[in-house]
Protein backbone atom coordinates (compact mmCIF):
# COMPACT_ATOMS: atom_id res chain seq x y z
CA UNK A 1 0.00 0.00 0.00
CA UNK A 2 1.56 3.24 -0.76
CA UNK A 3 1.81 6.21 1.83
CA UNK A 4 -0.58 9.18 1.19
CA UNK A 5 2.91 11.53 0.08
CA UNK A 6 2.90 8.75 -2.68
CA UNK A 7 -0.98 8.76 -3.95
CA UNK A 8 -0.77 12.35 -3.58
CA UNK A 9 2.70 12.70 -5.67
CA UNK A 10 0.63 10.62 -8.03
CA UNK A 11 -2.05 11.82 -8.11
CA UNK A 12 -1.43 15.20 -8.69
CA UNK A 13 0.75 13.99 -11.71
CA UNK A 14 -1.95 12.20 -12.86
CA UNK A 15 0.32 8.52 -12.95
CA UNK A 16 -1.49 5.60 -11.46
CA UNK A 17 -1.56 4.87 -7.63
CA UNK A 18 -3.29 2.36 -5.60
CA UNK A 19 -6.12 4.47 -5.21
CA UNK A 20 -7.79 7.53 -5.53
CA UNK A 21 -6.44 10.19 -3.25
CA UNK A 22 -8.46 11.26 0.72
CA UNK A 23 -8.61 14.32 2.15
CA UNK A 24 -11.69 16.86 3.73
CA UNK A 25 -12.36 20.42 5.43
CA UNK A 26 -14.84 20.46 8.96
CA UNK A 27 -16.71 23.38 9.95
CA UNK A 28 -14.95 23.97 13.62
CA UNK A 29 -17.93 22.87 15.16
CA UNK A 30 -17.80 19.34 13.58
CA UNK A 31 -15.03 17.96 15.64
CA UNK A 32 -16.15 19.34 18.55
CA UNK A 33 -19.68 18.04 18.62
CA UNK A 34 -18.32 14.74 17.10
CA UNK A 35 -15.78 14.90 20.31
CA UNK A 36 -18.54 15.59 22.76
CA UNK A 37 -20.57 12.71 21.28
CA UNK A 38 -17.67 10.47 22.13
CA UNK A 39 -16.99 9.75 18.60
CA UNK A 40 -13.42 11.20 18.75
CA UNK A 41 -10.77 10.53 21.33
CA UNK A 42 -9.35 14.11 22.73
CA UNK A 43 -5.90 12.70 21.31
CA UNK A 44 -7.16 12.25 17.72
CA UNK A 45 -8.49 14.48 15.31
CA UNK A 46 -10.49 13.09 11.76
CA UNK A 47 -7.38 13.83 9.82
CA UNK A 48 -5.61 10.64 12.02
CA UNK A 49 -8.78 8.06 12.42
CA UNK A 50 -9.11 8.94 8.81
CA UNK A 51 -5.69 8.52 7.94
CA UNK A 52 -6.17 11.83 5.54
CA UNK A 53 -3.27 11.28 2.51
CA UNK A 54 -2.73 14.86 2.82
CA UNK A 55 -1.53 17.83 5.45
CA UNK A 56 -1.76 21.77 5.17
CA UNK A 57 -0.25 24.57 7.24
CA UNK A 58 -1.75 28.01 6.94
CA UNK A 59 1.23 30.35 8.70
CA UNK A 60 0.79 33.42 6.65
CA UNK A 61 -0.93 36.52 8.19
CA UNK A 62 -1.87 39.33 5.87
CA UNK A 63 -3.82 41.38 8.19
CA UNK A 64 -2.48 44.73 7.00
CA UNK A 65 -1.86 46.42 10.29
CA UNK A 66 -0.54 44.07 12.17
CA UNK A 67 -0.62 45.93 15.39
CA UNK A 68 -4.04 47.05 15.40
CA UNK A 69 -6.27 45.24 18.20
CA UNK A 70 -9.59 44.47 16.71
CA UNK A 71 -12.56 46.41 18.23
CA UNK A 72 -15.95 45.23 18.80
CA UNK A 73 -18.62 47.65 17.79
CA UNK A 74 -22.18 46.24 18.24
CA UNK A 75 -23.41 43.43 20.09
CA UNK A 76 -26.97 41.25 20.32
CA UNK A 77 -27.71 37.97 21.16
CA UNK A 78 -26.68 36.30 18.52
CA UNK A 79 -24.25 38.26 16.51
CA UNK A 80 -21.27 41.22 16.64
CA UNK A 81 -19.42 43.59 14.38
CA UNK A 82 -15.88 44.20 14.80
CA UNK A 83 -13.63 46.74 13.56
CA UNK A 84 -10.34 44.81 12.11
CA UNK A 85 -6.83 45.61 10.85
CA UNK A 86 -7.97 45.46 7.58
CA UNK A 87 -10.29 48.74 7.65
CA UNK A 88 -13.28 46.42 6.96
CA UNK A 89 -16.42 45.85 9.67
CA UNK A 90 -17.81 41.99 10.23
CA UNK A 91 -20.41 40.55 11.49
CA UNK A 92 -20.16 37.44 13.10
CA UNK A 93 -22.79 34.50 14.27
CA UNK A 94 -22.36 33.82 18.18
CA UNK A 95 -23.69 30.33 17.65
CA UNK A 96 -22.50 29.42 14.19
CA UNK A 97 -18.73 28.68 12.88
CA UNK A 98 -19.65 30.56 9.12
CA UNK A 99 -18.02 33.19 6.61
CA UNK A 100 -18.81 36.67 8.39
CA UNK A 101 -21.08 39.17 6.77
CA UNK A 102 -19.44 42.06 5.23
CA UNK A 103 -20.80 45.21 6.25
CA UNK A 104 -18.53 48.25 5.87
CA UNK A 105 -14.51 48.97 4.81
CA UNK A 106 -12.33 52.07 4.70
CA UNK A 107 -10.70 51.19 1.71
CA UNK A 108 -13.53 51.66 -1.47
CA UNK A 109 -11.55 53.07 -4.11
CA UNK A 110 -8.27 53.56 -5.24
CA UNK A 111 -6.93 56.36 -3.27
CA UNK A 112 -7.66 54.34 0.16
CA UNK A 113 -6.00 51.50 -0.58
CA UNK A 114 -2.72 53.62 -2.10
CA UNK A 115 -2.33 55.60 0.98
CA UNK A 116 -4.01 53.05 3.98
CA UNK A 117 -3.16 49.80 2.99
CA UNK A 118 -0.19 49.51 0.18
CA UNK A 119 2.24 51.18 2.24
CA UNK A 120 1.68 48.14 4.90
CA UNK A 121 1.55 44.92 2.73
CA UNK A 122 5.51 43.96 3.26
CA UNK A 123 6.49 40.90 3.76
CA UNK A 124 8.19 40.39 6.91
CA UNK A 125 8.68 37.35 9.56
CA UNK A 126 6.36 38.91 11.95
CA UNK A 127 3.96 37.72 9.33
CA UNK A 128 5.03 33.92 9.32
CA UNK A 129 4.37 31.56 12.03
CA UNK A 130 7.58 29.78 11.21
CA UNK A 131 6.81 27.16 14.16
CA UNK A 132 3.25 25.68 13.34
CA UNK A 133 5.05 25.39 9.79
CA UNK A 134 7.71 23.20 11.07
CA UNK A 135 5.56 21.58 13.41
CA UNK A 136 2.54 20.55 10.66
CA UNK A 137 5.34 19.32 8.40
CA UNK A 138 7.49 17.60 10.80
CA UNK A 139 3.92 15.36 11.71
CA UNK A 140 3.24 15.24 7.99
CA UNK A 141 6.69 13.84 7.15
CA UNK A 142 6.02 11.58 10.27
CA UNK A 143 2.53 10.20 9.24
CA UNK A 144 4.08 10.45 5.70
CA UNK A 145 1.43 12.24 4.19
CA UNK A 146 1.56 14.87 1.72
CA UNK A 147 2.90 18.35 3.28
CA UNK A 148 1.39 21.49 1.39
CA UNK A 149 1.65 25.12 2.38
CA UNK A 150 -1.73 26.95 2.09
CA UNK A 151 -3.21 30.28 1.99
CA UNK A 152 -5.12 32.81 0.20
CA UNK A 153 -4.14 34.13 -3.17
CA UNK A 154 -4.72 37.66 -4.39
CA UNK A 155 -8.74 37.49 -5.00
CA UNK A 156 -9.05 36.22 -1.28
CA UNK A 157 -6.46 39.27 0.15
CA UNK A 158 -7.80 41.97 -1.84
CA UNK A 159 -11.81 41.52 -0.96
CA UNK A 160 -11.06 41.79 2.60
CA UNK A 161 -9.78 45.12 2.57
CA UNK A 162 -12.33 46.58 -0.02
CA UNK A 163 -15.38 43.69 0.11
CA UNK A 164 -16.12 42.14 -2.95
CA UNK A 165 -18.56 44.91 -4.20
CA UNK A 166 -15.90 47.73 -4.00
CA UNK A 167 -13.36 44.80 -5.71
CA UNK A 168 -15.73 44.23 -8.77
CA UNK A 169 -16.79 47.65 -9.26
CA UNK A 170 -12.65 48.38 -9.28
CA UNK A 171 -12.47 45.69 -11.62
CA UNK A 172 -14.61 47.90 -14.16
CA UNK A 173 -13.90 51.37 -13.66
CA UNK A 174 -10.21 51.06 -11.99
CA UNK A 175 -8.78 48.34 -13.99
CA UNK A 176 -5.30 49.40 -13.14
CA UNK A 177 -5.96 49.58 -9.57
CA UNK A 178 -7.35 46.07 -9.04
CA UNK A 179 -4.09 44.41 -11.21
CA UNK A 180 -1.42 46.75 -8.74
CA UNK A 181 -3.23 45.73 -6.14
CA UNK A 182 -2.76 41.94 -7.39
CA UNK A 183 0.58 42.20 -7.71
CA UNK A 184 1.08 43.64 -4.55
CA UNK A 185 -0.15 40.93 -2.65
CA UNK A 186 1.42 38.15 -4.97
CA UNK A 187 5.07 39.52 -4.75
CA UNK A 188 4.27 39.99 -0.84
CA UNK A 189 3.34 35.60 -1.18
CA UNK A 190 6.66 34.82 -2.92
CA UNK A 191 8.73 36.98 -0.75
CA UNK A 192 7.85 35.37 2.47
CA UNK A 193 7.57 32.16 0.84
CA UNK A 194 11.32 32.32 0.30
CA UNK A 195 11.61 33.22 3.52
CA UNK A 196 9.81 30.48 5.19
CA UNK A 197 11.05 27.85 2.98
CA UNK A 198 15.00 28.58 3.22
CA UNK A 199 14.55 28.42 7.01
CA UNK A 200 12.22 25.66 7.61
CA UNK A 201 12.82 23.65 4.06
CA UNK A 202 10.29 23.57 1.50
CA UNK A 203 6.77 21.60 1.09
CA UNK A 204 5.44 19.04 -1.06
CA UNK A 205 3.21 21.21 -2.55
CA UNK A 206 1.64 24.87 -2.78
CA UNK A 207 -2.68 24.99 -1.76
CA UNK A 208 -4.23 28.23 -2.64
CA UNK A 209 -7.59 29.27 -1.80
CA UNK A 210 -9.07 31.47 -4.29
CA UNK A 211 -12.84 31.86 -3.89
CA UNK A 212 -13.80 33.45 -7.86
CA UNK A 213 -17.43 32.37 -7.92
CA UNK A 214 -21.34 32.43 -6.85
CA UNK A 215 -24.24 30.45 -8.04
CA UNK A 216 -24.09 29.85 -11.85
CA UNK A 217 -21.55 32.75 -12.45
CA UNK A 218 -17.54 33.39 -11.92
CA UNK A 219 -17.45 36.76 -10.31
CA UNK A 220 -15.80 38.25 -13.33
CA UNK A 221 -15.60 37.44 -17.34
CA UNK A 222 -12.28 35.10 -18.35
CA UNK A 223 -11.11 37.81 -20.42
CA UNK A 224 -10.89 40.05 -16.77
CA UNK A 225 -9.82 36.95 -15.22
CA UNK A 226 -6.86 37.19 -17.73
CA UNK A 227 -5.86 40.89 -17.33
CA UNK A 228 -6.35 41.43 -13.91
CA UNK A 229 -5.45 38.33 -12.17
CA UNK A 230 -4.15 36.09 -13.92
CA UNK A 231 -0.61 37.85 -13.89
CA UNK A 232 -0.47 37.67 -10.29
CA UNK A 233 -1.45 34.27 -10.03
CA UNK A 234 1.25 33.54 -12.91
CA UNK A 235 3.70 35.15 -10.93
CA UNK A 236 2.82 33.30 -7.69
CA UNK A 237 2.48 29.96 -9.23
CA UNK A 238 5.71 30.47 -11.37
CA UNK A 239 7.63 30.68 -8.39
CA UNK A 240 6.17 27.39 -7.31
CA UNK A 241 6.80 25.66 -10.19
CA UNK A 242 10.75 26.77 -9.89
CA UNK A 243 11.12 24.88 -6.39
CA UNK A 244 8.84 21.82 -8.25
CA UNK A 245 5.97 22.50 -6.47
CA UNK A 246 2.75 21.31 -7.35
CA UNK A 247 -0.02 23.69 -7.12
CA UNK A 248 -3.41 23.05 -5.91
CA UNK A 249 -6.51 25.69 -6.31
CA UNK A 250 -9.32 25.80 -3.92
CA UNK A 251 -12.40 28.10 -5.45
CA UNK A 252 -15.79 27.78 -4.11
CA UNK A 253 -18.33 29.12 -6.23
CA UNK A 254 -18.98 28.38 -10.20
CA UNK A 255 -15.60 29.15 -11.90
CA UNK A 256 -15.84 26.79 -15.00
CA UNK A 257 -15.81 29.47 -17.31
CA UNK A 258 -12.17 30.66 -16.03
CA UNK A 259 -10.95 27.33 -15.95
CA UNK A 260 -8.77 27.84 -19.32
CA UNK A 261 -7.54 31.03 -17.58
CA UNK A 262 -6.75 29.00 -14.57
CA UNK A 263 -4.79 25.90 -16.24
CA UNK A 264 -2.69 28.54 -18.24
CA UNK A 265 -1.38 30.01 -14.92
CA UNK A 266 -0.62 26.40 -14.01
CA UNK A 267 -2.45 25.32 -11.56
CA UNK A 268 -2.14 21.33 -11.23
CA UNK A 269 -5.21 20.52 -9.43
CA UNK A 270 -8.87 21.81 -8.98
CA UNK A 271 -10.80 22.08 -5.75
CA UNK A 272 -13.76 21.91 -4.49
CA UNK A 273 -15.77 21.72 -7.32
CA UNK A 274 -19.35 22.92 -5.52
CA UNK A 275 -22.46 20.98 -7.19
CA UNK A 276 -24.58 23.70 -6.00
CA UNK A 277 -23.07 25.95 -7.53
CA UNK A 278 -23.50 24.48 -10.69
CA UNK A 279 -19.87 22.88 -10.98
CA UNK A 280 -20.36 19.28 -12.19
CA UNK A 281 -17.32 17.07 -11.31
CA UNK A 282 -17.99 14.36 -14.39
CA UNK A 283 -18.09 17.92 -17.13
CA UNK A 284 -14.92 19.03 -15.77
CA UNK A 285 -13.31 15.53 -15.60
CA UNK A 286 -14.03 15.10 -18.92
CA UNK A 287 -13.26 18.75 -20.46
CA UNK A 288 -10.08 18.63 -18.30
CA UNK A 289 -9.02 15.83 -16.97
CA UNK A 290 -6.20 15.66 -19.13
CA UNK A 291 -4.57 18.78 -17.75
CA UNK A 292 -6.02 18.86 -14.53
CA UNK A 293 -6.25 16.94 -11.18
CA UNK A 294 -9.81 17.19 -9.35
CA UNK A 295 -10.58 16.81 -5.82
CA UNK A 296 -14.32 17.46 -4.40
CA UNK A 297 -17.49 17.37 -6.74
CA UNK A 298 -19.64 15.35 -4.05
CA UNK A 299 -22.43 16.75 -3.40
CA UNK A 300 -22.21 17.66 0.75
CA UNK A 301 -25.67 17.82 0.67
CA UNK A 302 -26.16 14.13 0.06
CA UNK A 303 -24.31 13.21 3.35
CA UNK A 304 -26.25 16.00 5.03
CA UNK A 305 -29.12 12.88 4.48
CA UNK A 306 -26.98 10.31 6.65
CA UNK A 307 -28.77 8.44 4.21
CA UNK A 308 -26.39 5.19 3.04
CA UNK A 309 -28.77 4.95 -0.37
CA UNK A 310 -28.34 8.77 -1.03
CA UNK A 311 -24.61 8.56 -0.36
CA UNK A 312 -24.19 5.45 -2.46
CA UNK A 313 -25.81 6.89 -5.66
CA UNK A 314 -23.93 9.92 -5.58
CA UNK A 315 -20.48 8.26 -5.08
CA UNK A 316 -21.57 5.48 -7.79
CA UNK A 317 -22.09 8.25 -10.29
CA UNK A 318 -19.20 10.11 -9.95
CA UNK A 319 -16.18 7.65 -8.66
CA UNK A 320 -16.07 5.09 -11.49
CA UNK A 321 -16.03 7.70 -13.90
CA UNK A 322 -13.32 10.24 -12.92
CA UNK A 323 -10.96 7.51 -11.19
CA UNK A 324 -9.76 6.86 -14.66
CA UNK A 325 -7.81 9.87 -14.93
CA UNK A 326 -5.66 8.73 -11.99
CA UNK A 327 -5.91 12.63 -10.65
CA UNK A 328 -9.26 12.40 -8.39
CA UNK A 329 -9.07 12.95 -4.66
CA UNK A 330 -11.89 12.50 -2.48
CA UNK A 331 -13.56 15.30 -1.07
CA UNK A 332 -16.88 16.81 -0.19
CA UNK A 333 -17.92 19.94 -2.53
CA UNK A 334 -17.66 22.35 0.73
CA UNK A 335 -16.79 21.40 4.64
CA UNK A 336 -18.55 19.16 6.51
CA UNK A 337 -21.24 20.63 9.30
CA UNK A 338 -22.15 19.19 12.41
CA UNK A 339 -25.31 17.80 11.01
CA UNK A 340 -23.41 14.88 9.24
CA UNK A 341 -23.70 12.05 11.83
CA UNK A 342 -20.16 10.10 12.44
CA UNK A 343 -21.02 7.23 11.29
CA UNK A 344 -22.19 8.97 7.80
CA UNK A 345 -18.83 10.03 7.31
CA UNK A 346 -17.21 6.83 8.18
CA UNK A 347 -19.41 5.23 5.43
CA UNK A 348 -18.96 7.87 2.91
CA UNK A 349 -14.82 7.19 3.16
CA UNK A 350 -15.31 3.98 3.30
CA UNK A 351 -17.55 3.70 0.36
CA UNK A 352 -15.62 6.28 -2.09
CA UNK A 353 -12.29 4.54 -1.25
CA UNK A 354 -13.61 1.06 -2.40
CA UNK A 355 -15.05 2.64 -5.78
CA UNK A 356 -11.92 4.51 -5.85
CA UNK A 357 -9.27 1.49 -6.25
CA UNK A 358 -7.25 1.53 -8.83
Amino acid sequence: MMTGKERMTCNLQRKKADRIGLYEHFWGDTGNDWLNKGKLEDCRSPEDIFDFDLAECWPFNFTADLDFVPERITEDDDTYTTLDGNGATLRRNKKHDATPEHVDFSVKESGAYYEKIQPLITPCERRINYEAYKKTKAVAVEKQRFFVWSGVNVFELMHPVCGHENMLMGMALEPKWIAEMAMDYAKATVAMQEMLFAKEGKPDGIWYYEDMGFKERPFMSPAMYKELIQPAHKYTIDFAKSMNLPVIMHSCGFVEPLLPGMIEAGIDCLQVIEVKAGMDLVRIFKNYGDKLSLMGGIDVRALYTNDKKIIDAELEAKIPIVKQGFGYTLHSDHSIPNTVAFATYQYFVEKGLELGKL
